[in-house]
């Protein structure tokens, strides 16, 4: 799930909270980084959970219409079809899920009456209603109805509290986890362990991420002594601080990473900047690390392994 851009901007958010604590070291980060790489696949889970959950609450709606003691003529027509099509049934019986759920113990504290309140919302949309009037829903319209589902909570405040209320990571991951979502959902029924894709893999956590933050920790000061000079007009403590944590981090791979291409590391940090720096923070990175990278490939300090990696 996590690729490599939304990796950098941990390491990023990490970096500027050593910056900014003098409590933290940087053992303490890398520690922080390797428990946080995790929190956007439990957020995944957590909210295929939760949509579960929804759907599923379609039996309990019709066990409450059943009992009422002067039901209508929708009540005894009533189809929980949400819940017992063979998409939602798919996940609900999916062991390996299941003790995932058990695992990161998402099904402990959520509040039914917010489920209930998620179902009744969604049983008033267009969606829903058009789903229970096909006749003989195949496959494909449980799939969709599904898909509907997770649409109408993605756009719920209510459902985002939810997941905010658990992991703080959600603004930071949702696209991500969205993402993840929506490919799942496309492919339901599902089998086979299809939650596995979305884990976080080692080549991008542990092999690029962890070693980047490691790195951009030790080698600070030399790579804050290659960047000053560059600066030319721009006094370096007047630098914004994630703009300089940003430009480090692109010397660092640019110097030690030889098997990212160095227009792929100007790009990314270029693009990032124009997220979560100031308005010339675009200009300003682009302008910087075009001139440090002409003058590291004059020295010799850049050297990248393959073809087209320079370019």
């Amino acid at each position: 799930m996590l690729s490599r851009r939304s990796v950098r901007i941990k390491v990023m958010q990490l970096l500027y909270m050593l910056n900014r604590d003098e409590q933290l070291t940087p053992k303490d980060v890398v520690k922080i980084y390797k428990e946080g790489t995790w929190k956007a696949f439990e957020l995944y889970i957590f909210q295929l959970y939760v949509l579960l959950r929804v759907a599923q609450y379609a039996e309990k709606d019709a066990e409450i219409r059943a009992a009422k003691f002067l039901p209508t003529d929708n009540d005894k027509a009533f189809d929980p079809r949400l819940s017992t099509n063979d998409c939602t049934k798919s996940l609900a019986n999916h062991v390996d899920f299941l003790n995932l759920v058990k695992k990161y113990q998402i099904n402990v504290g959520i509040d039914e009456d917010h489920i209930r309140s998620l179902y009744q919302s969604f049983t008033a949309t267009q969606e829903y209603k058009d789903y229970l009037a096909i006749e003989n829903p195949v496959t494909a319209d449980n799939a969709k109805v599904m898909l509907d589902l997770y649409r109408f909570l993605a756009s719920s405040d209510l459902y985002s509290d939810m997941s905010e209320d658990r992991y703080n990571n959600l603004a930071d991951d949702e696209s991500l986890v969205s993402g993840a979502m929506k490919k799942t959902l496309k492919n339901f029924p599902v089998s086979g362990k299809f939650f596995e894709e979305h884990e976080p893999s080692d080549a991008t956590v542990l092999e690029f991420g962890e070693e980047l933050l490691r790195k951009t920790c030790s080698e600070d000061q030399k790579l804050f002594a290659d960047i000053e000079p560059t600066l030319k007009n721009w006094d370096a403590e007047r630098v914004a601080i994630l703009d300089m944590i940003m430009l480090k981090m692109a010397l660092c791979e640019l110097l030690h990473f030889p098997t990212i291409p160095t227009k792929v590391t100007l790009n990314e940090f270029v693009e990032i900047s124009k997220i979560y720096s100031t308005d010339k923070s675009k200009e300003f990175i682009n302008g910087i690390l075009d001139r440090l990278m002409k003058e590291l490939l004059e020295k010799g300090r850049i050297v990248k392994e393959g073809r087209g990696l320079i370019e």
